[in-house]
Formats: structure tokens, sequence, C-alpha cells
């Protein structure tokens, strides 16, 4: 996968024997289109943001956000040697001051970054599509404080899934749908 746009534009992410089959199934990368339109729907609200990717995979909507302005990124990935691959481009493009990576299960980073002033401005959440973590990363962002106020969640999930509502932080704004791919948009309240 390439970065499509920003300073990084045209770096490669997520080459390697190691993305194509783990011991935990296959990565499956955000495509090239949905990151694209992640991005446009993010335009406004990417420049010195501070990002958090979760389920980071091959790393590629992390690097696109630092790509095209974030301020720092957090990359949150639970198979080890993904996240050494993703330590590996980091290092590549000399992006040490403004990215970490931490090799741990999303609902865990989130319990700790909780209980600590860690604050993002746009959290990007792509959990397993046959999982049920994304409720519980729902659930956890909304009683939690690591969505800053007035930031914004996007949680890529399979077009057939209804958006969660009835949260009491955060509200859904809007569902975008790419094939068999959706976002949904959620903001969290001031």
């Amino acid at each position: 996968m390439r970065i499509s746009a920003g300073t990084l534009k045209g770096r490669k992410v997520g080459a390697g024997k190691v993305l194509k089959r783990v011991d935990r199934g296959e990565i499956r990368p955000t495509s090239t289109k949905v990151r694209e339109a992640l991005f446009d729907i993010l335009r406004n609200d990417i420049s010195g943001s501070s990002f958090l990717d979760l389920y980071a995979g091959t790393g590629a909507v992390g690097f696109e956000a630092l790509s095209r302005g974030a301020s720092r990124v957090c990359f949150v990935e639970s198979v080890r040697t993904v996240a050494e691959q993703i330590q590996s481009h980091i290092g590549q493009m000399e992006l040490a001051g403004k990215a970490a990576v931490y090799a741990e299960e999303a609902e865990r980073f989130l319990r700790r970054a909780g209980n600590t002033d860690t604050g993002f401005d746009i959290i990007f959440a792509d959990p397993p599509y046959a999982s049920k973590e994304a409720d519980v990363i729902l659930e956890l962002l909304d009683a939690g404080g690591v969505l800053k106020d007035g930031g914004c969640l996007v949680v890529e999930a399979p077009s057939r899934n209804n958006p969660r509502e009835g949260l009491r932080s955060l509200r859904l704004i809007k569902k975008y749908r790419y094939g068999d791919t959706s976002l949904f948009l959620y903001g969290k309240e001031r």
C-alpha cells in the first residue's frame, strides 16, 4: 500500500510476508478508496491533530494521517510482528518524534489511556469484521476521556452493520457507505 497524499505521498507501507498471514488471521488493510474517503471526511480536522489508529494493521491510516498534517499518531496493534513492522516504517520515515506503537489489545490500551491525561482529537478504529469488538470500543470511548471533547471517532465496519446509537457522550453524525465497507462517524459532545 502507498500513502496517497501529503508529505509522505508515494511511500510504501505494509510490505512483507508478516502482513500476508499471521497467527491471528489475515490482515485486512483499509482500501485506498476508503482511506481517501476517510481523509476527505476529516480534511478540516486533521492538521495539527492527535490521532489514534486502533487495530492499526499495516499502519496505512496512521501514516496517511501523519502525511496529511497530524501532529502525532499512536498506532495500536495486538499482533507483535505487525507492530514491529509499523515501528520499522516509523524509523525509515524518520517519524520517531511524531509516532508511537503499542503492541497490545485495543481494549487494554483504551482502559490504560483512560486512566491518564492521554487524549486524542481523532480516533480511527478498524476492528476485525467478524468480532464484537466495535461495541466494546464504543462503550469504552463513551465512558472514558480518551477522545477529547469536540473530537471525532470513525469506525470502519461491514456495510451490513447498523450504527450504534444511544450512547451518552458519542453522537452518530453520519454513516458513509463504500460497497461492502462503511465508515461510521461519531462526534464527542463538548
